[in-house]
């Protein structure tokens, strides 16, 4: 399995938020994502044993953010405590698009199916066996709807989605069947009868101006990003949250691949009206690019950007060059029992972390998810099912998420109802070749910053 997945046709949909924030508490590895412009994801990167740098402009201590709470944590000892699963399996059905060129993400079924091994033999769901029923979309409306007939006629009690671009919700809820999701892909998704664990476009963008609001007393941005149909609509999604913080901006789009004398180029532009903070959309050969142009060019400019410039890929190559870099939904490494749990989970993949896993984290992090869940329901004495799965993870304020442990809270948001994670750590570049978080953004909420 190519665990370096490219993923085009996904560009710019902020699809790693929920990976990077949920192996923030990786205690020795950097964590991947899906990426835009066909990138491996990444998030966390090793940490440096130096403190972390103060990049406030005016030399001040960093500004507290609105929730500076450190992330919960669950207060159990883990499922790799636990024993074996026994009783009636529960069914979960995942629709996943595969097979298709530019949309093809096998591993994130596959490591899925890993999770579910290992829940079988520590814990299940609630004590029930996890059997995952999966079905192939190819990105079109038609293939999904066919997935949606046949997991209902399957007699799944439930359905984590994978990444399918355009679910079957209407056949789902006809067939009383609950849809949990691990991340928000279009617009449909924020409204939908369905509830996502992570926030997509709309939470991650809404971090990146809460950073540049709280930490840096933005009032203006510079943003450099590619000019392609999955950029834009992150661009979007960014721009709508600074109007809502009022923060002006000004955007330049290049191409999807520049030369170096290129991402120069849009580094001096961006930064030519002296923007309080840049931001930038680019990933992987992206992320060389912008950090070793504003280096060149000698800007101190401070700038934020996806987890996906946090990579070991990308800071081994540029190294100090990232000072001034700042990475949403990264946190400095926890040593956790979920931690723990992870790096048991990924022990027969043969990775040597989190960081190598890219979309299949997703899947894992999600099925845990849901897992904790259950446990949740029968602590409260309640049989586990989908439905009882569902109807806690929606009403509740004591779930979070794995492995982080950022609170869940289903339904915050009126606007984007679907959505259960509004926090996020935020991390900085810190001389050395680490990523810390910053003081004060342990747990940074989006709710207000959101468009």
């Amino acid at each position: 399995m190519n665990r370096k997945h490219h993923a085009r046709a996904l560009a710019g949909l902020a699809v790693f938020a929920l990976v990077a924030a949920s192996c923030g508490s990786d205690s020795d590895s950097s964590s991947d994502s899906a990426a835009p412009e066909g990138t491996e994801a990444a998030a966390e990167t090793t940490t440096a044993d130096t403190e972390p740098a103060d990049t406030e402009p005016d030399g001040t201590e960093p500004a507290a953010s609105e929730t500076t709470e450190a992330p919960a944590s669950s207060g159990d000892e883990g499922f790799s405590a636990l024993g074996p699963a026994t009783g009636e399996p529960i069914l979960i059905g995942m629709v996943n698009t595969e097979g298709t060129p530019g949309l093809d993400f096998p591993e994130l079924s596959a490591d899925t199916q890993v999770a579910a091994d290992f829940l079988n033999e520590h814990g299940g769901m609630g004590g029930r066996p996890v059997e995952m029923v999966f079905c192939k979309a190819a990105g079109s409306p038609e293939t999904s709807q066919a997935c949606a007939q046949e997991l209902s006629g399957k007699g799944v009690e439930m359905i984590m989605l994978g990444l399918d671009l355009f679910p079957g919700y209407d056949t789902f809820t006809a067939s009383d069947i609950p849809v949990t999701g691990v991340i928000p892909i279009l617009p449909g998704d924020y409204t939908a009868n369905a509830l996502f664990l992570g926030g997509g476009n709309a939470t991650t963008t809404g971090a990146m101006v809460a950073l540049a609001e709280q930490h840096f007393d933005a009032k203006s941005v510079g943003i450099v990003s590619a000019d392609n149909t999955g950029a834009n609509g992150t661009e979007a999604a960014l721009v709508a949250a600074l109007d809502k913080a009022g923060i002006s901006y000004v955007s330049i789009k290049g191409g999807d691949n520049e030369t170096d004398a290129g991402y120069q180029g849009l580094i001096r532009e961006a930064n030519a009206g002296n923007p309080d903070v840049l931001i930038s959309l680019y990933s992987d050969a992206g992320c060389i690019g912008t950090i070793r142009g504003r280096a060149a060019l000698g800007i101190t400019t401070p700038v934020i950007t996806t987890p996906i410039c946090a990579s070991d890929e990308v800071i081994d190559v540029v190294g100090d060059d990232a000072l001034g870099w700042n990475f949403v939904a990264i946190g400095t490494p926890q040593e956790t029992p979920a931690a723990a749990d992870l790096e048991a989970i990924i022990e027969p993949l043969g990775v040597t972390g989190a960081g190598q896993l890219g979309l299949g984290a997703l899947g894992i992090t999600g099925l845990m998810t849901l897992a904790g869940v259950a446990k949740a329901v029968v602590d409260d004495g309640d049989d586990v099912t989908g439905a009882s799965i569902y109807e806690r993870l929606g009403t509740s304020t004591d779930l979070v998420n794995f492995p982080d442990g950022n609170p869940l809270s289903c339904g915050a948001s009126a606007v984007y109802p679907t959505i259960c994670s509004f926090v996020f750590p935020i991390g900085e570049y810190v001389a050395g070749g680490g990523v810390q978080t910053i003081p004060g953004f342990e747990a940074t909420s989006v709710i207000d910053y959101l468009p």
